[in-house]
């Protein structure tokens, strides 16, 4: 399945800012047997003073670019073809969740797909007695690993209701889990720490969902943005699966994969600084269509 993507990100700044550098992470990532990049334009106004690809950690790619005269407004705009491949059909090979700890304890890999990163605490993932509380009332010791992940992602659907109001970029992983509401950011943190309570290693996803369903099909939550979902360990042989708790799904041919970190901040649409006072005002808006 081809898409096309084309994402607008609007900064707007109450007095000229100046001297900012940024990091911009947007593109859809290229993965092997997965999914395939085949073109991709991004346009950054006013234009840079510089500006330079490369790659972070993770292997997530990245474009740095830095602003040194006064501006009321920035943009970043991408457009781009994806291809998609359909995954193969769902088989659990993941084992109990005792040996799934004896396996990455025996870990001494600290390549970006190491298991032993993503066993937080980060900035944004501190530990919190609510949501340890909760994995363990879900978690079924005579499961596989896999089927507990499914398992309390889809508590974490019926629990949480969706709602853009209710949360912000800053709002922490507790808090939203006391307020029950949220958007796939917050689905996303609060899934991650539940898994981590249990032991399992649990990462940050970042990407795209296709904006309109195929016919018959319900429309995903979250598509009028870009989306997070999660990235779960599950053993040396089933290895790293993802799940969409904002959508109470294993991840398919709808997601597309920008990249993956520990949690939102290592894979921030935009981050950085710059020299500013007074309000900011950012926008967001998606669009991922099929092209066949």
């Amino acid at each position: 399945m081809i898409y096309a993507i084309r994402l607008t990100i609007t900064h707007h700044y109450g007095q000229p800012a100046a001297n900012g550098r940024h990091v911009i992470r947007v593109a859809p990532a290229t993965l092997l047997g997965r999914q395939h990049l085949t073109t991709s334009l991004l346009d950054i106004s006013p234009a840079p003073d510089s500006r330079a690809d490369g790659t972070d950690f993770f292997g997530n790619r990245t474009v740095t670019c830095a602003h040194k005269a006064p501006h009321r407004d920035m943009s970043i705009q991408l457009t781009g073809h994806v291809e998609v491949t359909t995954p193969p059909p769902w088989h659990d090979r993941s084992p109990n969740l005792e040996t799934l700890v004896g396996q990455w304890q025996q870990g001494r890999s600290l390549d970006p797909e190491a298991p032993l990163h993503f066993l937080g605490p980060t900035r944004r993932l501190t530990p919190d007695r609510a949501i340890t509380a909760f994995a363990a009332d879900i978690y079924d010791p005579g499961g596989s690993v896999a089927a507990n992940v499914i398992a309390i992602g889809e508590a974490l659907h019926r629990a949480l209701t969706f709602d853009a109001t209710a949360t912000t970029v800053e709002t922490d992983a507790a808090e939203a889990f006391q307020l029950r509401r949220g958007v796939c950011q917050d689905f996303t943190h609060i899934m991650i720490l539940a898994l981590q309570a249990l032991g399992i290693p649990a990462a940050y996803v970042s990407g795209y969902l296709r904006t309109l369903p195929p016919e018959g099909g319900a429309r995903l939550a979250g598509a009028d943005a870009m989306h997070a979902w999660v990235r779960a360990w599950c053993g040396v042989e089933q290895g790293w699966i993802e799940y969409d708790p904002t959508n109470a799904t294993l991840v398919g041919a709808d997601h597309i994969v920008v990249g993956y970190g520990r949690d939102y901040t290592d894979i921030a649409p935009v981050s950085g600084y710059l020299r500013a006072s007074g309000t900011q005002r950012n926008t967001q808006a998606v669009d991922v269509t099929v092209l066949r």
